[in-house]
């Protein structure tokens, strides 16, 4: 099943769902703002439909694929939530050590979606690990509502250093190769940026994609390459980018910005209309050749 294309959908119904992925709405409010665009001619069901995840949709690399191979693993975070769990994708087409990245989900824990993105990495070469922030509570449930309320009860300081302890878990991996890169979308853009302040000398390369600076004091810290993603039509998280971009100057940190024309909040996840085929193509791309050129 196809989703209908972003065109169709009002910008104001894109705004909403924004707030109420992030907390800013409450489901009934965001359902009777979208009913009032249903007396005015759209569709609940092609609202809804186009809005929320359909991750049939999101599969670009099986998890039989004879090039990869997944399982999950367990890490110790003492300073988080004692034991994490993750999804490992390793290439089987390639030997000796490699480059590893960190894949960081959205705030709704490990989703297909996240997992097929490891599976990509994997695919490419790098050896990919998407923690679960939500394993601590028996993992994602299988449905994004009851995910993002599951991790919006939880502790964020102890979140945030289980990603770390998954950084580090994943860095000293037999088959790395001591560099370890980090990509992520939304709340995992945020955690990018996050890991590559807290320790100037855990990451070797970051990409956030559509997510929020670390808090400001710990920006001087940062000194791996970052490249960010930024879609143009998001202006919560755009309306960061200024003094963040200022501190990365005053700091000589190399990056770089890319802005997406007419692309949304979560333009790479390509199970649901907000999803540009063509910006998310080349905004992995240059993912891609970042890392290569970064973690090799």
């Amino acid at each position: 099943m196809n989703k209908p294309q972003p065109n169709h959908i009002p910008q104001e119904a894109f705004d909403w769902y924004d707030e109420y992925a992030h907390g800013m709405m409450d489901r009934r409010t965001f359902m009777k703002k979208l009913g009032g665009l249903a007396v005015l001619g759209y569709s609940m069901a092609v609202l809804t439909s186009a809005l929320l995840p359909n991750y049939a949709l999101a599969e670009q690399v099986s998890f039989n694929d004879d090039d990869i191979k997944a399982t999950y693993q367990t890490f110790d975070s003492p300073n988080g939530h004692t034991t994490g769990q993750g999804y490992l994708v390793e290439p089987t087409n390639v030997e000796g050590q490699r480059p590893v990245v960190l894949v960081i989900h959205e705030n709704r824990g490990l989703n297909p979606y996240i997992k097929d993105v490891a599976r990509r990495l994997a695919k490419a070469g790098f050896i990919a690990f998407a923690p679960d922030a939500l394993f601590v509570l028996g993992g994602y449930p299988g449905n994004d509502d009851e995910g993002r309320a599951m991790q919006r009860t939880m502790d964020k300081e102890k979140i945030q250093n289980d990603f770390v302890a998954a950084a580090q878990f994943l860095k000293s991996h037999p088959r790395s190769n001591g560099k370890l890169g980090a990509v992520g979308f939304c709340f995992g853009g945020y955690i990018v940026n996050y890991l590559a302040a807290v320790d100037s000398t855990l990451l070797s390369a970051g990409v956030p994609f559509y997510g929020t600076p670390a808090s400001k004091e710990l920006r001087k810290n940062i000194k791996a390459p970052l490249v960010i993603q930024l879609g143009e039509l998001d202006k919560r998280v755009n309306a960061t980018w200024p003094e963040y971009e200022a501190d990365l100057k005053a700091n000589d940190v190399p990056y770089q910005m890319h802005m997406y024309e007419d692309a949304h909040h979560g333009f790479h996840n390509d199970s649901t209309s907000r999803y540009d085929k063509a910006n998310a193509e080349l905004a992995w791309q240059r993912t891609l050749a970042f890392f290569n050129e970064q973690l090799s």
